[in-house]
């Protein structure tokens, strides 16, 4: 009989789990493959799943205003961002200035989706770490602004707002009256959440040097917007290179410290602040005029020219089912998106089409950040890690 040593009295196997991609808390097709030494996350390999929609060759083969409810359907939380990105991008191609009206119109709306974007990722988070009411107080406040957009647009969500050379509609009468309202309303709620959660012990012990990404592995990972300000990265969008009506208004970008994720709660929570300060201004400043440009050959004509006069009929046709001439070239157009910098990479052949179609979506470069944050933390910690990067499966989606 052969001597064996005596076996250790407690056994050291590594485990091996997938959280995902049915997973309530990973938030679309996310997978984990998770290798967990006891409760401590050794390893992680991270597969981001497919959603199988084609966004791009969709777009390669629908005219540039038909590609606008594509766009909303990215990140569907804060949708405008992408409307007003990609009409920028095609503007670029065309050389084409819209109206000054239109300008403050269309960051008007982006702010406002900033702020839906924000609460959305404040729900969540809340909810996951077990604060279910802080969750009731954010959709309370970002439903709000659904309301608004429903006057506005006729969708709470999917607005398809965006035209190239202009917008949809002008604002209603009554639409910055609604606005202050629901200002109001959002400002009472994040008093109310942060006296919820500021002091919160578990909310604190959940986030406070949890995810820690140090800033030059940020900038080496490709982080934008708040997961990149939040590590001590002063770089928007809005501030180093200004786009739409941005270089007028008087706001301040925050910026944390430690990169964990009570620093990107406390700079979401900030933003939410100034881009209330911004749509603000922006009503105090609102000039008069056409929200459309003058360009039939670009911009679709009023429905009184279309149903009256044959140059507005033809137009209409010619837009509809050939869209508009862009000339050949290529552009990039980027615009601070809710989740960092957003941006279209655009070809044209000359035709009514995108010859070729490609999104730089922040949430893509985040998640290559996200193992890096999870390893050596503990099992517990990826539910508000992953929570804090406010992965949008849509925009992520390849």
């Amino acid at each position: 009989m052969v001597d064996h040593p005596n076996p250790s009295p407690l056994e050291t196997r590594e485990l091996f789990v997938q959280m995902g991609p049915s997973h309530p808390a990973t938030h679309g097709t996310v997978r984990m493959n998770l290798q967990l030494d006891g409760e401590t996350v050794a390893n992680i390999d991270l597969e981001i799943g497919y959603l199988h929609r084609g966004f791009e060759k969709m777009c390669e083969e629908s005219t540039y205003n038909q590609v606008f409810p594509y766009t909303d359907r990215l990140n569907y939380v804060s949708p405008a961002i992408n409307n007003v990105g990609f009409a920028l991008t095609v503007e670029k191609l065309l050389d084409l200035e819209v109206p000054e009206r239109t300008q403050y119109i269309r960051t008007i709306i982006s702010e406002i989706c900033r702020i839906q974007d924000h609460l959305t990722y404040l729900a969540a988070t809340a909810l996951e770490l077990g604060g279910f009411t802080v969750m009731l107080w954010a959709v309370e406040a970002r439903d709000h602004y659904y309301h608004l957009f429903e006057d506005l647009t006729g969708a709470r969500v999917t607005l398809s707002y965006c035209r190239v050379g202009g917008v949809r509609y002008d604002l209603s009468p009554e639409f910055e009256e609604k606005f202050h309202k629901c200002a109001a309303i959002t400002e009472k709620l994040m008093v109310d959440i942060e006296r919820l959660i500021h002091r919160n012990r578990i909310y604190l012990d959940r986030m406070c040097g949890i995810g820690v990404m140090p800033l030059e592995l940020a900038i080496d990972y490709g982080f934008t917007g708040p997961c990149l300000r939040a590590s001590g990265g002063v770089y928007d969008v809005r501030k180093d290179f200004p786009y739409l009506i941005y270089d007028r208004l008087d706001f301040d970008v925050p910026v944390g410290e430690k990169g964990d994720n009570y620093d990107r709660y406390l700079v979401r929570m900030e933003e939410m602040r100034q881009s209330l300060s911004m749509i603000r201004q922006c009503f105090v400043q609102l000039p008069g005029g056409p929200v459309n440009g003058p360009n039939w050959q670009v911009v679709h004509p009023p429905k009184a020219e279309v149903y009256d006069t044959i140059e507005g009929m033809i137009a209409q046709f010619e837009l509809v089912f050939r869209g508009p001439k862009v000339p050949r070239g290529e552009a990039y157009g980027f615009v601070e998106g809710a989740n960092g910098e957003l941006g279209f990479y655009l070809v044209s052949d000359g035709s009514g089409r995108p010859y070729r179609l490609h999104v730089r979506a922040p949430c893509f470069a985040l998640m290559q950040g996200l193992p890096y944050m999870l390893k050596g933390g503990m099992l517990a910690d990826i539910i508000p890690t992953f929570d804090s990067i406010n992965m949008i499966g849509g925009e992520l989606d390849r």
